[in-house]
């Protein structure tokens, strides 16, 4: 049988955001009513989006570090799990967490 199989925006938004949390530094995702997503954003082509990951960090942790586990996490995860390369995993920390 052909055929052919297509994971939805959805779902690649949410692998994303839970390999993003696995980062340890990471407190939680952020999420903006304002563009209307829940800490990740995709564009561009289905099978190789460019993804934002908006975070909230912990206090104390070595951004550029945590910045690049999740690029890594993120691309590994989405490759591993939904066949998805990611042109781009851009990372923004929107809030440090305080307790």
């Amino acid at each position: 049988m052909d055929g052919q199989a297509r994971v939805s925006t959805e779902v690649v938004a949410r692998y994303a955001g839970d390999a993003a949390r696995e980062v340890p530094g990471v407190a939680a995702l952020v999420e903006s009513q304002l563009h209307r997503h829940s800490g990740v954003r995709l564009s561009g082509d289905r099978e190789r989006p460019q993804i934002v990951v908006h975070v909230r960090a912990e206090w104390n942790a070595p951004l550029r570090q945590l910045g690049r586990e999740v690029q890594r996490r993120v691309t590994d995860y989405l490759g591993r799990m939904a066949d998805v390369h990611p042109t781009s995993v851009d990372v923004v920390v929107e809030e440090i967490a305080l307790d």
